[in-house]
């Protein structure tokens, strides 16, 4: 090998799962071969059939060498059929990592593919945070199975993180937590870590505790690690230490791990005592998985959706909001249709009046965002609010103004009428001035219900937008046209 040669490179998911799919098809041709042999020749059946075997050794083979996240993107990406195999060749003890992994929708195909010995087996290789995130996704009885295979410290820990609601930080907490007491010496502290196999992982520093747990600061590794053996753990901690309650809002962690480039943190108690730990991979999972459903909801989607599933399962998760958007574009039609004469009369309106409506969903798109992400960061409040209002409405002044009077020229010149040109700058500016009304009080109101703000908004602005856009345009060519 040369001096210059590149070093091999990992395959990709994609990859991987284009690999495991070719292992499949294979599969599938020998084993429709051999069940042909089988009734014609039993000696090239036995031939045939230890090619099948030699297929699924190479596939499981392929399973096992990869990473459970890589194992769950397959799964995601396989028919039901194919997602069953490949699910069968995965070994026992890795069942456990590769279900956490998979989108709840595949993790449900899989579930039901395990009988409940099976799903208690795999849930012996988890820590208690993560049996609590399979939880909600499994029948009662096996959950019961599950706490009473525990030992008595990991039944007490799996019951704590069961009784916290999703999307609270006792929810994502873990209870892998590295402390100290403040009363020893580096010395002392790093004989300590030593008697582990190894840290858990994201332990960036050490909660420093009194005698009774109660929290006196954190003490980062890489400060203990090249501190004087002999001095005190006390005076090395850091006493003003981001912590956390169980009880609070998981959005608040990841807004506080963000802003203070956090990896991991304690959770402590009521009292001050240290109780578990929130780290960062925790946030980002439940980051990641927020923004997933609320892309699925602006989609009007249910529900995170199998992209192999049944037509009717997927016909059941997107028909709801179809149904919405069908009786907001039929109210939409209607006003169009109170104006029936004014368009026979003239023709332009017809194809002027999608332009008013289409630019003022996308300025009241623009406006919902901003508003959504500063409500997300909490940066909205009574006291801004006034101020944030008047600079919406400015901004659309300025826009409408300048795109309106822009379209009222070329509308002008492409229908050589000078007042459908006024009507037409007019429409647009009064229009971005309702959008952006809508784009602020929209998600506001929903936010207020205590609706997440993200979810439906843009059906409600396209109906706001539409209607209003069509009814200022042709109600003002209605009044100053005809």
């Amino acid at each position: 090998m040369s001096r210059n040669a590149e070093p091999p490179r990992s395959l990709t998911p994609q990859e991987h799962l284009d690999a495991v799919s070719k292992l499949l098809a294979k599969h599938r041709v020998v084993e429709e071969l051999v069940h042909r042999s089988a009734e014609d020749d039993p000696r090239g059946a036995v031939a045939e059939s230890l090619v099948h075997r030699q297929h699924l050794a190479e596939l499981q083979k392929r399973l096992e060498g990869l990473h459970a996240a890589d194992v769950a993107t397959i799964l995601e990406g396989l028919p039901l059929e194919d997602r069953l195999v490949v699910w069968g060749l995965v070994r026992t003890d890795r069942d456990g990592e590769i279900l956490l992994e998979v989108s709840d929708a595949v993790r449900e195909t899989l579930l039901a593919d395990m009988d409940s010995a099976e799903i208690v087996a795999a849930a012996q290789a988890l820590d208690a945070d993560e049996i609590a995130d399979l939880a909600p996704d499994l029948p009662e009885e096996v959950v019961q199975d599950i706490i009473e295979s525990q030992d008595v410290e990991e039944r007490a820990q799996l019951q704590s993180a069961l009784s916290y609601p999703e999307g609270s930080v006792g929810a994502l907490m873990d209870f892998e937590v590295v402390s100290i007491r403040d009363d020893v010496s580096v010395e002392a502290a790093l004989r300590y870590l030593r008697r582990y196999d190894e840290l858990p992982g994201h332990t960036d520093a050490l909660f420093v505790v009194d005698r009774a747990d109660h929290l006196q600061g954190v003490l980062p590794l890489k400060r203990l690690l090249v501190a004087d053996p002999d001095r005190s753990v006390a005076g090395l901690i850091e006493r003003e230490a981001v912590t956390f309650s169980p009880d609070q809002e998981a959005d608040e962690a990841a807004q506080a791990f963000d802003r203070y480039d956090l990896v991991s943190a304690p959770v402590v108690s009521a009292d001050g005592r240290v109780i578990a730990r929130i780290t960062v991979d925790a946030v980002l999972d439940f980051v990641r998985e927020r923004q997933e459903a609320q892309q699925l909801a602006q989609a009007g989607l249910r529900e995170e959706e199998d992209l192999f599933s049944s037509v009717w399962s997927s016909a059941k998760n997107r028909g709801p909001w179809l149904a919405v958007n069908l009786c907001t574009a039929f109210f939409a039609s209607r006003v169009v249709g109170a104006f029936e004469g004014s368009i026979e009369k003239l023709a332009a309106l017809a194809a002027l009046m999608p332009i008013v409506a289409g630019i003022g969903g996308n300025s009241a798109n623009q406006t919902t965002t901003l508003i959504v992400r500063s409500l997300a960061l909490d940066q909205v409040s009574a006291a801004n609010a006034r101020r944030l209002l008047a600079k919406e409405l400015g901004i659309s002044l300025v826009n409408g103004l300048l795109w309106g009077g822009v379209l009222g020229v070329v509308a002008w010149l492409l229908y050589a009428n000078p007042a459908l040109g006024g009507v037409m700058a007019l429409a647009m500016m009064l229009n971005l001035l309702v959008a952006s009304l809508a784009g602020i009080f929209i998600p506001l109101t929903m936010e207020r219900f205590g609706r997440d703000p993200a979810v439906g908004s843009s059906v409600f602005l396209t109906f706001v937008t539409d209607s209003m856009g069509f009814f200022i345009f042709l109600g003002l060519a209605t009044v100053f046209l005809l």
